[in-house]
């Protein structure tokens, strides 16, 4: 009786003495997963948003669709999340298990001490990545700076970045560390962009009021990217508002823009609508139609671009969710005369992207989409009882599948597969007469598949040193040629203390289709071409390198970056090649080599009243074209610049918040001169029939090096006024003034002939040079409700 009741006690003693320190010592030393989402009040995913534990001085930033994933003791912890632009979020967790969290922040508004502290975490971030060359601008930046025509354009707000330069005045063009404008991969929410312009470049398609962000890479390309040699711009649409409907948009000088967004089920999804549409053709029309009986009246030919944006996203669990993106944009010009001549011409884009998130575990999830990516242009003319048309068009059909995984807080691994099914219509005539005399068309179409594997891991092997490898092996077949080829990717940071990084990063790169166009800019009648026969698939390597300084207490950043970049199989044509509607197009090609090399300065301050940058970059860019295929090549086969090549490029963007409601902005640009070809002098031709007389000869141009004379320097101040309006300050109005100082800037330089009054004899040449845009102001009313 004894034994039994006392036996019990003692070995509860000592099994508390000995035994549960240790099972708690165990609970404390293990180790969980906190993983899960940071998004804003609206539904918009926070890439970049820091999740941190400062107790442990430990944390991690959410990445491209708003994920964290983040390994920590068991216990209690004081958990922050903070984001640029938003409330700081404090949470007190009590982990004993994986756990998955999803956080949302609310607008920060005009509280500006918030914006100085999660503005130092977010330049902390930057100084900590092994990423470099990548550039991120969110919408919020892009909507404050000065607009031409009061036109947010995204892509222009990305030229002001070191590194990017702009094709020609006002143009969205990019060219990125000497690549061409059709070396850039172009993605809205995983759905390439073919043709990104409207206005024939002037503007982009990229609705301000539907994109959340932007990530330009160019260099160190993440290993899931890839079929393009310059860089990859990586657009995210807005998902909309899962608490309220909520009406946005503006009414400026050339368009007016509409978006509505909302909740589905509330709480369980969203959906965001906008749309955009130029209002040039209106006035034309009134002043065509004021002007119609006057026979000595031009009419003015209609022009006008819409798009329309859509965006749905619905939590089917609490591991499941689906995206749904459309996109459909299009620009119209047309000329409808009294005297039977009618021209039209339409070209634009249609992208479709459903994504599939699906969460395995806290370390584990994936993405999986499937894209639709067309097109196309139209040209219709009709003279009289004669109908003409030309066209082209690309669709691509494409599905792909990402996963990623965090075993530990010392690995990132990424992995995942891809394929797209390309159709080039590279030409398509038709012409006919309403009398069924004439009636013929040519239909040229060509096939294409590529696929691609990719592995990566960002190995963190110390709190000094972290590295990120990476390896993507593609393929591509058109008809009977196959072509493939392995990519490795590398980047590291080693980080000399808490305020300063050096990296490094390696790429090489495969481009698989190609532009045809025999101009600078980016052109609706550019046409898309396969490697196939003679056209071999473009390659380039770059390696770069670079040292960045976190100053000021954290508020900025100092980053000096240099590159070397080399391309094998680069695309130019023939003198007089013949571009449309042509079966033996690669017969028009000739093939070289590029390199291109820089430096890059760049200094941040993203905290506090006063924001911006300044950046600095000196550049050359080369090419080099033997002589083949019956040709000189270019040059005579020397070493030339492109015309995009510009040494210097400086600009400086800053935005002062004066009060509550009034933001001021600034940015100002300075670069080389384009390049161009002009003649050095001219002969003149006599005693040939066609070619004048003796007394006044013919005069024909002597033409130097291509890309030999620069233009003068181009420079240009904009000025920016945000005033906000209304007791809730959701409504602003917001004057631009592009050009401030009216710069006469070049867009290019022609040559009038000069003649003798008396006797009508040409006595010389004059060059003059035309300027597009003079100072413009603009004003355009910005609404939320």
């Amino acid at each position: 009786m004894f034994f039994k009741f006392f036996t019990p006690y003692p070995l509860l003693l000592l099994f508390t003495v000995l035994v549960s320190p240790r099972l708690a010592a165990a609970q404390e030393a293990a180790i969980f997963t906190l993983s899960g989402t940071v998004r804003g009040a609206r539904n918009e995913a926070l890439p970049g948003a820091s999740v941190a534990v400062p107790a442990l001085g430990t944390g991690t930033a959410a990445d491209s669709l708003g994920h964290f994933s983040v390994s920590l003791p068991a216990g209690r912890h004081q958990v922050v999340v903070a984001f640029v632009g938003y409330q700081q979020l404090i949470r007190d967790l009590n982990l004993t298990k994986n756990q998955r969290l999803n956080f949302t922040l609310e607008e920060s508004g005009n509280e500006l001490d918030e914006v100085v502290v999660e503005g130092s975490v977010t330049l902390e971030q930057k100084l900590k990545t092994t990423q470099m060359g990548v550039e991120h601008v969110g919408i919020r930046e892009a909507k404050l700076l000065p607009a031409l025509f009061g036109e947010v354009d995204i892509l222009k707000t990305l030229q002001l970045k070191p590194g990017i330069q702009s094709g020609g005045e006002g143009t969205s063009g990019l060219f990125v560390r000497g690549g061409s404008s059709d070396q850039n991969l172009v993605l809205l929410d995983n759905a390439l962009v073919y043709n990104p312009n409207h206005l024939f470049g002037l503007f982009s398609v990229f609705n301000s009021d539907a994109v959340q962000s932007v990530d330009l890479y160019k260099s160190g390309f993440p290993a899931q990217f890839g079929g393009r040699l310059s860089s990859v711009v990586d657009v995210k649409l807005r998902e909309g508002n899962r608490q309220r409907n909520v009406a946005t948009g503006g009414i400026g000088l050339i368009s007016s823009r509409f978006t509505y967004e909302g909740p589905i089920n509330k709480g369980k999804g969203s959906f965001i609508v906008s749309g955009r549409r130029t209002y040039f053709d209106i006035f034309t029309r009134a002043l065509n139609r004021a002007n119609e009986d006057d026979p000595e009246y031009s009419p003015i030919p209609d022009y006008y671009f819409y798009d329309l944006n859509a965006k749905a996203n619905y939590t089917l669990g609490e591991k499941d969710q689906l995206f749904l993106t459309g996109y459909l944009g299009r620009d119209i010009f047309g000329f409808n005369s009294t005297g039977g001549f009618d021209f039209n011409f339409t070209w634009g884009n249609t992208v479709g992207s459903l994504r599939w998130n699906h969460v395995f575990s806290p370390k584990l999830f994936v993405n999986s989409s499937v894209t639709i990516s067309d097109y196309k242009y139209d040209l219709t003319n009709k003279l009289d009882q004669f109908n003409f048309g030309l066209g082209s068009r690309i669709t691509d059909y494409s599905g792909r599948t990402d996963f990623e995984y965090t075993p530990n807080d010392r690995h990132l691994l990424k992995a995942g597969a891809m394929f797209t099914q390309h159709k080039f219509g590279v030409g398509r005539l038709d012409a006919n007469s309403s009398d069924g005399r004439i009636n013929f068309g040519s239909d040229i179409n060509y096939y294409g598949l590529d696929g691609a594997l990719y592995a990566s891991d960002n190995y963190k092997a110390s709190e000094k040193l972290q590295l990120e490898g990476g390896l993507r092996l593609t393929g591509f077949s058109s008809g009977n040629n196959q072509y493939g080829g392995l990519e490795p990717r590398a980047s590291a940071r080693y980080s000399l203390n808490d305020r300063t990084s050096l990296k490094a990063s390696y790429a090489l790169m495969y481009q698989y289709v190609h532009l045809v166009t025999n101009s600078g800019a980016s052109l609706p009648t550019d046409i898309w071409y396969p490697s196939r026969l003679s056209v071999k698939p473009q390659r380039s390597q770059q390696v770069s390198g670079g040292v960045s300084f976190l100053l000021g207490q954290g508020k900025y950043l100092l980053t000096n970056e240099v590159y070397y970049k080399w391309g094998q199989n680069q695309v130019d044509f023939k003198d007089g090649a013949q571009l449309f509607v042509n079966p033996e197009l690669d017969a028009e090609f000739i093939f070289g080599k590029s390199w291109s090399y820089g430096n890059e300065l760049y200094l941040e301050k993203k905290s506090g009243k006063t924001t911006g940058w300044i950046g600095y970059t000196l550049a050359w860019s080369w090419r080099n074209f033997q002589p083949q295929r019956g040709t000189l090549g270019v040059n005579n086969g020397t070493d030339f610049h492109p015309n995009y090549d510009r040494r210097h490029n400086l600009t400086v963007v800053v935005l002062h918040q004066l009060n509550a409601r009034i933001n001021l902005t600034a940015s100002f640009i300075y670069t080389s001169g384009n390049l161009t070809t002009l003649p050095l002098g001219r002969f003149g031709v006599q005693d040939i029939p066609g070619s004048g007389n003796s007394l006044d000869p013919r005069p024909v141009p002597i033409y130097p090096d291509r890309n030999s004379y620069r233009l003068i320097p181009y420079h240009r101040l904009d000025l920016g006024v945000v005033y906000k309006i209304g007791s809730r300050l959701n409504q602003d109005l917001t004057l631009s003034i592009y050009n401030a100082y009216n710069r006469r800037n070049a867009y290019f330089v022609f040559f009038d002939t000069v003649k003798d009054k008396a006797t009508g004899r040409t006595t010389g040449f004059q060059a003059k040079q035309v300027s597009l845009f003079p100072v413009i102001p603009s004003l355009t009313y910005n609404f939320r409700f």
